[in-house]
């Protein structure tokens, strides 16, 4: 059986990852079951998702602690040999230097990445000063690049999921946070070959991209350089979603189709779990 790799080397390998000839595709589990499985299926990596672990919780996106996101990335990346991720949000904190000390705590959990993000997380005021966003970058990747583990920081413009639809202001914070120190750039919502290649050709690190309905496919986000490609809580919506639909067919037909969808990956999903 092979050694089990080292955090060092899974954040050393997950950043190598971002510059391959194909963007790296990385799904978001939700839970331990859902990472074994993606990783059982054979992605190179995975990273959390807050929407999808609030799910897990019976809780909307946004209202997770820092403790508790922390514990999860750390269940995450404990049951899986393949580099994790976590989405910690805004960092849990306004300032700089606590949004630091969340990633000291990310890089305590064992994982080999984490995201911060621009989103103050209130409704009058949803987007950090571009002053204040850039410091808090700063602090973060200090932190994450402090240490034997070099964990790989993504950094967020939030703009474009927040109502506020300004590319070259998205260019603006991007290019502020890879010189403040980000290894990769996401800036969620962007969803048209124009404005993806418009970002990716105005910075020179790794910039993800996440799979909304309308975005181009894998092979055309590969062709436009894209490094990275996520799915959010796609996945764990999927996942919720095809439970509504059978507890609907059981309450209000009384039949038992789903049984076809339960039995059609069993084989795929208890191999995973041995």
């Amino acid at each position: 059986m092979a050694a089990m790799a080292t955090q060092q080397e899974k954040a050393q390998r997950f950043l190598s990852l971002h510059r391959g000839d194909r963007p790296l595709l990385m799904p978001n589990p939700w839970d331990v079951g859902s990472a074994k499985l993606l990783a059982s299926l054979g992605f190179e990596a995975l990273a959390t998702t807050s929407s999808g672990f609030a799910g897990t919780l019976g809780r909307l996106d946004g209202s997770v602690t820092r403790d508790e996101a922390v514990a999860h990335g750390a269940a995450i990346a404990g049951a899986v040999d393949v580099p994790v991720s976590a989405d910690l949000e805004n960092g849990f904190a306004d300032d700089p230097a606590d949004v630091a000390e969340t990633v000291r705590l990310a890089i305590d959990a064992g994982l080999s990445g984490c995201s911060v993000e621009d989103y103050t997380m209130r409704a009058d005021d949803p987007i950090y000063d571009l002053a204040l966003a850039r410091e808090r970058v700063a602090a973060a990747a200090e932190a994450a690049h402090a240490g034997a583990v070099h964990l790989v920081l993504t950094a967020r413009a939030e703009n474009h999921i927040r109502g506020r639809q300004d590319l070259p202001d998205t260019i603006a914070r991007l290019q502020a946070y890879q010189d403040a120190g980000a290894d990769v750039l996401y800036a969620p919502g962007l969803s048209t070959a124009d404005d993806i290649r418009a970002v990716i050709t105005s910075v020179d690190r790794p910039v993800n991209v996440l799979a909304l309905p309308n975005a181009p496919t894998v092979d055309e986000l590969a062709e436009l350089g894209v490094g990275r490609i996520s799915v959010g809580g796609a996945f764990a919506l999927v996942a919720l979603g095809a439970v509504v639909e059978a507890a609907r067919e059981l309450k209000d037909q009384g039949t038992y189709g789903f049984w076809k969808q339960a039995g059609a990956e069993a084989k795929t999903i208890r191999a995973a779990f041995s």
